[in-house]
């Protein structure tokens, strides 16, 4: 199918678990911020180096690093029919710089896809997951350890992270998603982006055939 875009929901929404399979289905390659800018860093890119050293310093990477990234990353030949971003913008000043990179390479985003996920579910499924020491990610409603509070596999404690707090999660949805991420929408509205949007509840399975469903012919 191809086209240039951009999969979009609040933390917690989903993105992540469907946005490969969704890629696939686009034929276009799952362009995740985060894993693009891990991969620059392990592999020590020039861009890596630099964002290496904002991190060591305690800084954040900058937007125009990341930008800079994105553009090498969607000239690469996998992404010549289009691709899928994923954790790019979160503001609408990121969203500026995106448009001007996108702008200059002729390729503006064809389509923003949102998955509709309410505050209280995404409450519910941050603030459901359980850690163990040994990495392993259990959740209290969706994927429950076999004893309660211990991993199956060594029997270490379960412990909800302290940013996985449902508190911490609600003031992360209302002062970062609402007022810093959500205006995004808006800005692709006005400027005239297709925007699909899908119920993005219930299971993987559930939510996989409504965004396939959703999708342009």
């Amino acid at each position: 199918m191809g086209g240039a875009f951009l999969i979009f929901g609040p933390p917690g929404a989903g993105k992540g678990t469907q946005a490969p399979r969704l890629a696939a289905r686009l034929g276009v390659p799952h362009v995740a911020t985060g894993d693009m800018l891990r991969a620059n860093v392990k592999g020590g890119t020039p861009l890596g180096i630099e964002a290496k050293s904002a991190m060591d310093a305690g800084e954040l990477v900058s937007d125009d690093l990341v930008v800079r990234m994105l553009g090498e990353r969607i000239a690469a030949p996998d992404a010549a029919d289009g691709f899928l971003l994923d954790g790019f913008p979160r503001n609408v000043a990121q969203a500026e710089a995106l448009d001007a990179l996108l702008a200059a390479r002729g390729r503006p985003l064809d389509c923003v896809l949102v998955l509709d996920v309410p505050e209280e579910e995404v409450v519910r499924r941050i603030s459901g997951r359980l850690v163990a020491q040994n990495g392993r990610i259990y959740h209290e409603l969706y994927d429950p350890p076999a004893s309660p509070g211990i991993d199956d596999e060594q029997g270490l404690p379960l412990e909800r992270r302290p940013d996985d707090e449902p508190d911490v999660v609600r003031n992360r949805y209302r002062n970062v998603y609402l007022a810093q991420t959500l205006p995004v929408r808006d800005h692709y509205r006005a400027a005239g982006v297709l925007e699909i949007v899908v119920d993005g509840t219930g299971s993987t399975a559930a939510v996989a055939e409504r965004l396939d469903a959703a999708l342009p012919a």
